[in-house]
């Protein structure tokens, strides 16, 4: 048996050899801007809590009751006898919070991309989407009979002659979809410019928002960012990243709402989340709304580091966003780098492929709004230290 699976091994030590592995650690206890990493205080810098609501008191006492009240399980799936009180008054609020007719609460985000987008387009339908889209979008896409368009990344020209070619082939649907902020590189979707094409072409715009939540628009998102809450078709996201909850959302039209309950098969064949997580998502939008200097002082700090650590020499890549990148470009100094700030007490991981292309790897630094200057200027005290010592800078 075990010879059948000896490949496993092989392939691993393949990837270990080109620094293409993760390490996994482990935090003791809560995610924050000062965390214990297997027994080592550190600063962390690799977490998407970018409001720093994942260990809110509120959050947690919004929980307590939840579990106090409903238990710690829905019992069933959301469409059978798991969707409780507490579930469709977070589907509400999700609805008003994005300024939209509707909305609704998945597993998870990648739920969202991967059981939403294959019941949009088939056979006679096309997709288009940005070259740098999350995977999640990526395999939504493939789980379709749809053609598929691909555009290089932001680049609007070639999203335009995409958009003409389609004009001779009378698709029933044309449907663009992008990331909101790209998770990788920082940096925000030209979205009044691909809202513009999708109208004059006749095409659906789906707007994965999953790190522009709690970051745009106000912490609304990108939609409100472009002042586009009417324009978008499609727009999902999750609590997971700066709401510090748990689960992927969708809004849009009522009439999308209950189209995606129906059909979805992630949001059908799996169990409604815990009602407490329900309830802390709720806490958190609740927050968002009322504490905007949340993410002014997000954007404060997203300001100053990027501006310091280009000062030190090291490449930014394109960021617009909370989302920092160190470009690097070979998978084994990055995971050096890593290890040697993370020796320093800075807690970050290297991202090397698949998760971006070979010669493209970097340390994805994520800003903090619970994060102070001294916590900053940390952190940038070890990188000048460990570039340096590496030869980086």
């Amino acid at each position: 048996m075990k010879e059948k699976t000896e490949f496993l091994e092989r392939e691993y030590k393949n990837m270990l050899e080109r620094g293409e592995t993760w390490t996994i650690r482990s935090l003791n206890g809560p995610s924050q801007p000062h965390v214990i990493v297997e027994g080592r205080k550190c600063i962390m810098l690799a977490s998407n809590n970018y409001l720093n609501l994942a260990n809110d008191p509120r959050l947690k006492e919004a929980t307590i009751k939840a579990i106090e009240m409903y238990g710690a399980g829905a019992g069933s799936d959301w469409s059978i006898a798991g969707c409780m009180d507490v579930h469709q008054e977070l589907n509400k609020k999700i609805a008003e919070f994005k300024r939209t007719e509707a909305g609704i609460t998945y597993q998870t985000g990648y739920a969202v991309n991967a059981g939403l987008i294959p019941q949009l387009a088939g056979k006679g339908d096309i997709l288009i989407s940005d070259a740098l889209n999350h995977g999640s979008i990526i395999d939504g896409v493939r789980l379709t009979k749809a053609d598929r368009g691909i555009y290089a990344h932001s680049n609007m020209g070639e999203l335009e002659t995409v958009l003409k070619n389609t004009e001779k082939k009378d698709y029933r649907r044309t449907i663009i979809l992008t990331d909101g902020v790209f998770s990788m590189d920082g940096d925000i979707a030209k979205m009044d410019e691909i809202q513009k094409l999708a109208d004059e072409y006749g095409a659906m715009t789906y707007v994965d928002d999953a790190h522009g939540e709690g970051v745009l628009g106000g912490g609304r998102g990108i939609a409100t960012e472009f002042d586009l809450e009417k324009k978008i078709d499609f727009q999902m996201g999750t609590f997971s990243k700066a709401f510090g909850s748990f689960g992927g959302m969708l809004a849009g039209s009522e009439a999308l709402i209950k189209y995606a309950y129906n059909t979805s098969r992630t949001w059908l064949l799996s169990a409604a989340f815990p009602p407490h997580v329900a309830a802390a998502s709720l806490a958190a939008l609740n927050i968002v709304e009322k504490e905007p200097e949340r993410v002014k002082k997000l954007w404060e700090n997203t300001k100053y580091f990027k501006k310091e650590i280009e000062s030190l020499g090291f490449d930014t890549g394109r960021t617009q966003t909370p989302i920092i990148p160190s470009m690097i470009g070979e998978s084994k100094k990055t995971q050096e780098l890593a290890k040697k700030l993370y020796d320093e007490g800075i807690f970050c991981l290297a991202i090397v492929f698949p998760m971006v292309a070979r010669g493209k790897a970097r340390i994805r630094n994520q800003m903090n709004a619970g994060m102070s200057r001294e916590d900053l200027d940390e952190i940038l005290r070890a990188y000048e230290k460990c570039g340096k010592e590496l030869g980086i800078i």
